[in-house]
């Protein structure tokens, strides 16, 4: 079995069961870090299913949410989050 690179397209194949279950590949549960009993999500796009890990699909879309989020807030590095996080526990004790 032939994989390219990461980032690079490659195929892998799975039987599908009579009940219609299917095994992953190791090399697909490995480079989706997945685990027993985790679950994936499949997404259309373009009349092609993705097989993805929600985890990496929530964190996609964490990040998407809070684009431009630190530059509004004007918090240039880590100093400055750790700042607002102490100025906002300080506001909540004092409430």
């Amino acid at each position: 079995m032939k994989t390219l690179k990461k980032g690079c397209d490659f195929m892998e194949l799975a039987k599908i069961t009579t009940k219609g279950q299917i095994t992953l590949p190791i090399s697909i549960r490995r480079e989706l870090n997945l685990k027993d009993g985790d679950k994936v999500a499949f997404i259309e796009k373009d009349g092609n299913f993705i097989l993805i890990n929600p985890l990496s699909l929530a964190i996609d879309k964490a990040r998407n949410e809070f684009q431009g989020e630190a530059e509004r807030l004007g918090l240039k590095n880590e100093e400055d989050v750790a700042e607002m996080v102490k100025e906002f526990r300080k506001e909540k004790k004092s409430n």
